[in-house]
């Protein structure tokens, strides 16, 4: 069975970065003897988050590999856990860029219960961006573009 999520439209922050929201219903597999989310879950709808956020932004994490031979590779990634989350809840994970540079983005996550808008967890990804050899390079225009105009500074 795949897993469901779906986005929801993009916003703009306080800072006037682009925000996009998916929705994840959490399934009973990815919660711990005690009923809550495994922590380490967190980071794979981190991950779900930054996918969908490149979507709105006109691009995939595919594209830019295939197609301009560009990796953005995790080099930190952090969470703050605020408040558990169980099984059957549905959960807002609203990403966005935090900060870019030529060989470096930053994503910044937001994971907070669909209902009560309750916060439940925030986070940052730092990444390198790198050839199919991880070897260092800077980002094409055309992402470093896209990417410029959804930090919002």
């Amino acid at each position: 069975m795949t897993r469901s999520h779906r986005s929801m439209s993009a916003n703009v922050n306080q800072h006037g970065a682009t925000v996009n929201e998916t929705r994840i219903r959490v399934r009973y597999a990815e919660t711990d003897q005690m009923g809550v989310v495994y922590h380490a879950n967190h980071f794979i709808w981190f991950e779900v988050g930054r996918v969908e956020l490149l979507r709105r932004l006109g691009f995939t994490y595919k594209d830019m590999e295939r197609e301009d031979d560009c990796f953005i590779a995790v080099v930190d990634a952090r969470c703050r856990y605020k408040a558990p989350v169980h099984y059957d809840d549905e959960v807002v994970v609203r990403t966005y860029l935090k900060h870019v540079r030529e060989k470096v983005i930053h994503f910044g996550y937001e994971l907070r219960r669909a209902d009560t808008g309750e916060l439940l967890a925030e986070g940052e990804t730092a990444h390198i961006v790198a050839n199919a050899k991880m070897k260092p390079r800077a980002l094409p225009e055309k992402y470093m573009n896209a990417f410029r105009a959804a930090v919002g500074k």
